[in-house]
């Protein structure tokens, strides 16, 4: 078996579109953020702190090295995630949307098929005609709880602006057809499921057609689905033959939920 990682990390330094920071603590840096921590906790340790005084010195430690400390700064919507209802509204199906804590994880891991859709341009989306024609090119029929991939190629764009702005969407439609087979869970190797802002906005501003906006997420609000976005590496998988792994980090009450995604083929 053969374990591949199709996730994005979360990386301070590639172009993003909110901002990420990631406060690095060194092993020699580390001494001192212990001791202005514990010591901050009390009043009376402040005054000592600002005065001078270590309740804990480099001296102290093996190699006067204490240990490292990263800190994230980040939306849940950078690196590869998943985005569950309540990330398109408060509420789906008629029911209060549930958040990203609440995926059920026996649907996080399944048999899985990717459906390469690399043809598709930036201005366009994905009908349920493409879905159908690529299940056929592969000779696969869906099955409930697959874990349908939708393969653009547009994860080369990682790391720059164009990342945010040439890739194609996932019409309605497109939706509708996994949905209707028993699927819970389909993914994308693209920044979201809608087109680019770019177009989207051009056309609402144009039209004042409120369906031009978002129309992919706001779908979650009639039918409740959960997406994988910003996927990777789906050219080193096969079309079928696989299973995804695709667990949410477990964070209280929220929309996404970041995620280390592989496939075991």
């Amino acid at each position: 078996m053969k374990i591949v990682d199709l996730s994005l990390p979360i990386d301070e330094t590639a172009f993003e579109v909110h901002q990420v920071d990631i406060e690095r603590v060194s092993h020699k840096e580390g001494v001192e953020k212990f001791n202005r921590v514990i010591m901050g906790k009390t009043f009376l340790g402040q005054i000592k702190y600002l005065l001078g005084k270590r309740i804990l010195k480099k001296e102290d430690l093996p190699d006067q090295e204490f240990l490292s400390l990263e800190i994230v700064h980040a939306p849940v919507h950078v690196g590869t995630h998943l985005d569950y209802s309540f990330h398109y509204g408060s509420k789906s199906e008629n029911r209060v949307s549930k958040t990203a804590d609440e995926i059920p994880l026996e649907w996080c891991y399944s048999n899985a098929v990717k459906i390469d859709l690399s043809y598709k341009k930036p201005n366009e989306v994905i009908t349920s005609a493409d879905i159908e024609s690529g299940l056929k090119k592969i000779n696969y029929t869906l099955k409930s709880l697959d874990i349908v991939l939708l393969r653009t190629g547009a994860d080369i764009l990682y790391g720059t602006p164009k990342y945010f702005s040439d890739y194609p969407g996932v019409d309605v439609s497109a939706i509708d057809f996994i949905l209707d087979r028993g699927i819970k869970i389909f993914g994308v190797d693209t920044m979201g499921i809608d087109r680019p802002y770019r177009f989207m906005l051009a056309e609402f501003l144009k039209t004042r057609d409120t369906k031009k906006f978002y129309p992919a997420h706001f779908y979650g609000r009639k039918r409740e689905f959960i997406h994988i976005e910003r996927l990777a590496n789906l050219d080193k998988i096969p079309d079928i033959g696989f299973k995804i792994i695709c667990f949410p980090v477990r964070i209280r009450q929220t929309g996404a939920a970041w995620s280390r995604v592989v496939a075991l083929v």
